[in-house]
């Protein structure tokens, strides 16, 4: 049964449609994924749902009730909670704190009860810290214990990351919306972030819609996905049909050339017997951040008058590889050669 449903769903910006007559929808206990190229939409579809940004047109209803023009606020108190593509946190409140603000749409005490301290309002805030623990304790002893008194910016990207989802959680909402919670992830913890969005639906019962780029956790957490280009919907299926259609391999990697042969002849770079001449070799190199191999012997070579491009999801190791190779970075082992000089 469907729980949640966009229908012809229009946001222009200055004659740009960044979301083109959209249509979507979610069923109760389901995980759907949406994915796309940077630009295709996916964050300002998020935007349109929770009242960010208003919709030019089109149809957002949450439980048969149209949510289209109401404040963010209001879309909260209907059970809708989202997490940011770039983590929105208050950092100079403690942990408990950022997750009790999730509460305060819940909550029944006024100004004057919270200037005064009434009874009822030092109850509702024991209720609301309770409440805060309770999320808090899902992500086991990460954030808890002497963390709950610390600072928001004490904690990792990972853990800032949970916490964000924590205090989504606090709002007692039916319907998260995740965008892109393994951004900046590394490979272990992206596994942990899919296995924690799996227990969100199984032991806590939440509907998740979620933005991301990383093929392994949208493979590995949903019923179905979407895939958007230019802000329309390209693809609907499971991850296999999705991942193999043409529109969609279209959009990530471009049109393929009609004809094999290149319209005109190039001149060949390397030296005069053909031969390419290797310009930068970055040889199995082993490094990365905190104790945590990202590179793990990896090897880059690029040959005199190439444009050599690296690909790969987010946490691949892509900037790393190139922080490691221009000296930013300190590997464990490896060298870096520029025309056979070493410059590790």
């Amino acid at each position: 049964m469907s729980i949640f449903a966009v229908s012809g769903l229009v946001k222009s910006f200055g004659g740009l449609n960044a979301v083109d007559h959209m249509d979507l929808h979610v069923n109760t206990g389901e995980i759907v994924s949406v994915i796309g190229p940077n630009g295709a939409g996916k964050t300002t579809l998020f935007n349109l749902i929770t009242g960010f940004y208003p919709a030019d047109a089109g149809s957002i209803q949450f439980r048969g009730e149209e949510l289209r023009g109401l404040p963010p606020h209001q879309i909260t108190s209907r059970g809708i909670a989202r997490t940011f593509q770039n983590v929105r946190l208050f950092p100079n409140m403690t942990i408990l704190e950022n997750v009790m603000v999730g509460q305060h749409s819940r909550s029944q005490a006024g100004v004057f009860g919270a200037i005064l301290r009434t009874p009822g309002q030092r109850r509702e805030e024991e209720r609301v810290r309770r409440h805060a623990e309770e999320q808090l304790a899902f992500f086991g002893t990460r954030l808890v214990g002497y963390r709950l008194h610390q600072p928001a910016f004490v904690l990792s990207y990972a853990n800032r990351r949970r916490l964000e989802i924590a205090r989504a959680m606090a709002t007692e909402a039916t319907l998260l919306l995740l965008d892109e919670p393994a951004a900046g992830m590394n490979p272990r913890e992206t596994a942990e972030i899919t296995r924690l969005i799996s227990r969100l639906r199984d032991e806590r019962g939440f509907t998740i819609l979620v933005i991301e780029h990383d093929m392994r956790l949208v493979k590995g957490v949903s019923d179905r996905v979407i895939a958007m280009d230019y802000g329309r919907k390209i693809a609907e299926g499971s991850y296999q049909e999705v991942t193999t259609d043409p529109s969609v391999i279209e959009a990530y990697l471009g049109r393929g050339l009609k004809n094999k042969e290149p319209a005109v002849e190039t001149e060949q770079s390397g030296n005069a017997s053909g031969k390419q001449t290797c310009s930068l070799i970055g040889e199995a190199m082993v490094g990365g951040y905190g104790g945590a191999d990202i590179l793990k012997g990896c090897t880059i070579d690029v040959n005199e008058g190439e444009i050599a491009v690296i690909v790969g999801p987010n946490g691949a190791g892509k900037s790393t590889a190139m922080k490691a190779m221009l000296g930013m970075l300190e590997t464990k082992s490896g060298r870096v050669l520029l025309k056979d000089k070493d410059i590790t």
